[in-house]
């Protein structure tokens, strides 16, 4: 072996071996099946004619050929696109399970796809803010700054872990969570606002009318989008600390909250059918979130001088007060400033 010639060592120990790749419908991939997948196909795309003639030529049987053309015209009606070596290599990772054949679903492929390319726009996001600017080793973190890096290093324990397991699927699952949702979705989300020069930048968003109601509280973060049942009343997000429980007519506590043009006329459209929380107090909420408060006249208040979620316990009776920027805490008789 060349290892042992040239380095004095083998080139590696270890082997992880995959499971039986099969086709999307679970079958094994055979040619006289006409179910085959060249990964070459997958990287860089082949179009529907190609596909046929690559399909049908040197068959043991060549009366199945009109058969395998029916059922590829079926599947691949505009041929396979091309979705490159790194959504495929991702892809194997991800299906990548002990005792357990991998089925290959050209959607899990475009979907990785996709998670490559929000990885790249995260990266040139960066770059592009970060051109010709000096890095301040001295800087104090803000709360969503401290907030990623621990989720970073909660992340770098789990990856480890499931490394150390060989358990790959689960360690692609982490880092497109990660990636995907804490990244991209909450911080570069929040660091938009901060990057631009506007005068919106570390004003408070204190918004609605005064209110009285029973505090449900969580160390996690808000979207009206994705994690409200909204019909129901309930959060709906499995991996929410508060999934499954109700919300409405509950003060919300949380830490950090977004929202888009959507998430205005959620609010509104939850106002009006009274499935709505009574308020909702967070450490950040961007700008366009807290535009989508005052647009539905929902009292909020973000910005505290100390975590909030560390303020309020679930069940507690508060008082927000939004013009005042405070919070009075009924059964200690503490009122929480800006």
């Amino acid at each position: 072996m060349f290892g042992l010639k040239f380095a004095g060592d083998v080139p590696f120990r270890d082997i992880y071996i995959t499971g039986l790749i099969k086709d999307g419908n679970g079958q094994k991939m055979s040619k006289s099946k006409g179910n085959v997948l060249d990964p070459i196909d997958l990287i860089d795309g082949i179009g529907l004619e190609d596909l046929l003639d690559k399909r049908t030529q040197g068959m043991m049987q060549p009366k199945l050929a009109e058969k395998i053309k029916k059922q590829t015209q079926k599947e691949f009606p505009n041929g396979i696109p091309s979705f490159g070596t790194d959504a495929i290599r991702f892809t194997f990772t991800a299906l990548a399970s002990f005792g357990r054949d991998i089925k290959f679903d050209l959607k899990r492929v475009e979907g990785y796809r996709n998670f490559c390319n929000k990885l790249w726009n995260a990266s040139r996001f960066v770059l592009m803010n970060l051109e010709s600017q000096n890095i301040n080793n001295d800087a104090k973190f803000s709360s969503q700054d401290k907030w990623i890096l621990s989720r970073l290093q909660q992340v770098k324990i789990e990856v480890q872990k499931h490394l150390s397991d060989y358990r790959l699927d689960l360690m692609s699952q982490t880092l497109y969570e990660f990636v995907w949702h804490d990244y991209c979705d909450w911080y570069l989300e929040l660091s938009k606002p901060l990057l631009d020069n506007s005068d919106t930048i570390g004003l408070a968003s204190d918004t609605g009318n005064t209110v009285t109601g029973e505090a449900l509280v969580a160390h996690d973060n808000f979207s009206a989008r994705y994690d409200l049942d909204r019909i129901n009343g309930t959060f709906s997000r499995e991996s929410h600390a508060l999934f499954g429980q109700s919300y409405n007519g509950k003060i919300l506590v949380l830490n950090i909250a977004k929202g888009g043009v959507a998430t205005a006329w959620m609010l509104r459209e939850m106002k009006e059918t009274g499935v709505i929380p009574l308020g909702l107090l967070l450490n950040y909420a961007n700008p366009i979130m807290a535009q989508g408060a005052a647009f539905a006249d929902f009292p909020m208040i973000d910005r505290f001088e100390r975590d909030i979620t560390k303020m309020v316990k679930t069940g507690d009776m508060i008082t927000v007060n939004p013009s005042e920027g405070t919070v009075l805490v009924h059964s200690s008789q503490i009122s929480v400033p800006k």
